[in-house]
């Protein structure tokens, strides 16, 4: 917030986790990136190298979790593929999968 003649003004920021502008003034808002954005936020000037081990940590679990569920998806869809669209020789049925795809649905 600025003070001007002695009215009120919000000012906007717009933070980004990463990078570097050395022009954060844009006029109507500010800019502030990197280091420059987590020391706003915190007031630290180092939190922004102090996160980077802890939210790997957390990224890590999450990804694990990803890992499993999209590995669940891929062997749902494609048991669900080969029900639908193969024959039993394990063949895709192109008959079938383009009618499915693109014929008049009745």
């Amino acid at each position: 917030m600025r003070t001007s003649n002695s009215k009120l003004v919000v000012v906007s920021v717009n933070g980004c986790c990463y990078g570097i502008d050395n022009n954060p003034d844009k006029g109507d808002y500010f800019k502030y990136c990197g280091q420059e954005f987590w020391e706003f936020v915190s007031g630290d000037k180092d939190l922004y190298t102090e996160i980077v081990e802890p939210l790997g940590h957390k990224a890590k679990e999450r990804n694990d979790e990803f890992q499993k569920s999209y590995s669940r998806m891929i062997n749902q869809f494609t048991k669900e593929f080969i029900q639908d669209f193969c024959n039993e020789n394990g063949d895709i049925n192109w008959n079938k999968l383009v009618e499915y795809n693109s014929g008049k649905k009745r």
